[in-house]
C-alpha cells in the first residue's frame, strides 16, 4: 500500500498586509506545486483565517480558494483553533489534509507541559513570567485501513528570533539594550525547546499504547536536525544512552541527505528546517524523499519584494511509504 506524507510551510497563505499579493495571484504557483506533491496527507503550515459570517469565528476561505480544483478540496480536514475552541487562529495555523478519514484529532498547547516561569531582570515589579507557546502543535489520527492508523503530529515551532518584550525597543523597531534582546532571545528559545518537549510527550504517550504504532512528526521545525528541538522530539539513543528505548526513536528520513537535502536558502547558506520524523516501523517502509527545492529563493530578500511573491520561501517535503 502507498502513502506519500507531505509538509510544507505554505508561508502566510492569506496575508493581511495591504501590499502583499492577492491570493488569486498565488493560487497557479501554489496549485503546481501542491499537485507534484501528489500527497495522500499533506501538513500545512502558516495558514492564515479571513473573517466569514458574523460572529467570533474566522474561516479559511484562502485556502479553500488554493485547494479548489484540485484533489485536496475533497480530502478530510484538520486545523488549530483559538484556546476558546471557536474557529482558526487568525494567523499562522496548522491544517493537515488527508485523503483517508481522520478518526480524531486534538490540539496541544501547554496541555502536557505547563508554561514555564522566570522572572524577567528587566521586570521593575520582581514576578514572575510565565512563557507559553506561541501556537499550538495539532495531532491527527488517520485510518488508512480498517485496522491500520497513521498518528501524524504537524507542528511549526517558534523560530529563534528574540521575542517580543514590553517597552524594550526604540521606535525604530531596535533593542534597546543588549541584555533585552539576549531576554527575548531566551524567551523565544524557551518557547521552541518546549514546543518540542510537548511533541516529544505526545510520542511516547502513542507508544505507550502502542508500542509499534506508525508515527510522522512533520513540519517547520525552525532548526536543523542536529539542533535541540529536533533531537528532543527524536529521542535518539545517542542521546539517551540507553538501547532499550531504541524502538521509541524517531528517524529524520531526510537525514544524511546529500547537498541538494535543503528547505530554506538563508543568503548563503543551504539548510533543512522542514522535517518529517517517523518511528522505526513507519521508517522502515519509506521508500523515497523528495524535496522539491529547485526554484527556492532566498528568505532574506527584502520585505517589499517577498511580499510579492506567489510562492514560498519553504521547500515542501514529501516521503513516500510501501506499507505491506
Amino acid at each position: 500500500m502507498r502513502v506519500r506524507l507531505a509538509t510544507f510551510n505554505i508561508e502566510n497563505l492569506g496575508r493581511r498586509s495591504g501590499g502583499a499579493l492577492a491570493i488569486e495571484a498565488r493560487r497557479p504557483t501554489l496549485q503546481a506545486q501542491l499537485a507534484r506533491l501528489d500527497a495522500d496527507i499533506l501538513c500545512l503550515q502558516e495558514v492564515n483565517a479571513q473573517e466569514g459570517r458574523p460572529g467570533p469565528a474566522r474561516e479559511l476561505r484562502d485556502l479553500d480558494i488554493v485547494l479548489a480544483g484540485t484533489p485536496y478540496a475533497a480530502f478530510e480536514r484538520a486545523c488549530t483553533l483559538r484556546k476558546s475552541g471557536v474557529g482558526p487562529l487568525d494567523i499562522h495555523n496548522l491544517v493537515t489534509l488527508s485523503r483517508w478519514p481522520i478518526r480524531r484529532s486534538r490540539q496541544l498547547w501547554n496541555e502536557m507541559v505547563a508554561p514555564p516561569g522566570y522572572r524577567p531582570p528587566t521586570s521593575e515589579a520582581g514576578d514572575d513570567t510565565a512563557i507559553a507557546w506561541d501556537r499550538p502543535i495539532l495531532l491527527c489520527e488517520i485510518v488508512i485501513e480498517p485496522e491500520r492508523t497513521v498518528h501524524v503530529i504537524n507542528l511549526h515551532l517558534r523560530a529563534p528570533i528574540a521575542a517580543y518584550l514590553a517597552d524594550q525597543k526604540l521606535a525604530s523597531g531596535a533593542w534597546k539594550t543588549v541584555p533585552a534582546w539576549a531576554e527575548g532571545f531566551f524567551v523565544a528559545a524557551v518557547k521552541r525547546t518546549g514546543q518540542a518537549f510537548e511533541a516529544r510527550l505526545a510520542v511516547d504517550e502513542i507508544f505507550d499504547t502502542d508500542a509499534g504504532a506508525l508515527i510522522a512528526v512533520a513540519g517547520d521545525f525552525n532548526a536543523t536536525a542536529r539542533e535541540t528541538p529536533v533531537r528532543i522530539i527524536r529521542g535518539d539513543p545517542e542521546d539517551t544512552g540507553n538501547v532499550e528505548l531504541a524502538e521509541r526513536a524517531l528517524v529524520p528520513l531526510a537525514d544524511g541527505a546529500d547537498e541538494s537535502g535543503f528547505t530554506v536558502v538563508h543568503g548563503e547558506r543551504r539548510i533543512m528546517l522542514d522535517h518529517i520524523l517517523a518511528s522505526r516501523s513507519l521508517a522502515l517502509a519509506c521508500r523515497k524523499i523528495t524535496i522539491d527545492n529547485m526554484s527556492l529563493l532566498d528568505e532574506t530578500e527584502p520585505g517589499w519584494v517577498s511580499a510579492l511573491r506567489p510562492g514560498s520561501y519553504h521547500a515542501p517535503v514529501v516521503a513516500e511509504f510501501e506499507l505491506p
